[in-house]
């Protein structure tokens, strides 16, 4: 489904990614793991646009994408989280959904601001979710991994058929954790095409198909997540990272 071909990232003469090259199939989870200042990040932004690419190519479903603005990526199917959750606080559950849709950005202090069709749609995340009881809650009410979790909500508004998902573990508590992990793999099991940058090495090896791993903006090792707990040299970057 997604294609990375020979992507190169530079910034002010410093290579953050090399050459990377990898493919996500189809209704799979795949995760992109590394070190520290590996270049995962960066990349994962290469490929929602947030950043261009100086060399390269990815292709999405065979389309190329890398040359496309970030709106019309998101257009193909593509939604992504952030690491840092992006709410408003003054505004409750429901309303922060629905500012994820077309009518959400649109918005306006004379118009009803959610319509009948977003109430439907948010609501039907929220109960995916287990968080229908929050509707009306404010944002200030949350907790962080509450936060995150409805993160993963605003993401799921659009109905993308491609998540790209940035540390979804990050700061979660252990029973939210297992709440988010579960929501991941029902979402590969609705069709769902799954990339995650994370850094839970848990988590990764129990949800993944495939993990790409990255060293010093290179890909050094990709495969099951049972070749990758056994690479030598995947162990000792982390050893020494």
């Amino acid at each position: 489904m997604l294609s990375i071909k020979n992507v190169t990232k530079r910034f002010s003469g410093i290579v953050a990614v090399n050459d990377c090259s990898f493919d996500v199939e189809e209704g799979t989870i795949c995760s992109l793991i590394g070190p520290n200042g590996a270049g995962k990040s960066t990349l994962f932004n290469c490929v929602s646009r947030v950043y261009s690419i100086d060399s390269g190519n990815i292709f999405l479903n065979n389309k190329r994408i890398d040359n496309l603005a970030t709106h019309k990526i998101a257009n193909l199917g593509v939604g992504r989280s952030f690491q840092l959750t992006r709410v408003l606080d003054e505004l409750s559950v429901t309303e922060n959904l629905v500012l994820h849709t077309a009518s959400g950005f649109n918005i306006h202090l004379l118009k009803r601001a959610v319509t009948k069709d977003d109430e439907v749609k948010a609501e039907q995340v929220m109960e995916f979710l287990g968080i229908s009881h929050l509707r009306h809650s404010s944002m200030k009410e949350l907790s962080y991994g509450q936060k995150k979790l409805l993160d993963l909500g605003s993401v799921l508004m659009a109905d993308p058929s491609f998540i790209l998902l940035d540390e979804p573990a990050a700061g979660v508590n252990p029973r939210l954790l297992e709440t988010i992990l579960d929501r991941i793999s029902l979402l590969k099991d609705q069709g769902k095409t799954i990339l995650l940058v994370e850094h839970n090495m848990e988590m990764v090896m129990g949800i993944s198909d495939k993990v790409i791993v990255m060293a010093a903006g290179s890909i050094i090792a990709e495969g099951k997540p049972s070749e990758i707990q056994s690479n030598k040299e995947v162990l000792e970057v982390y050893l020494t990272g």
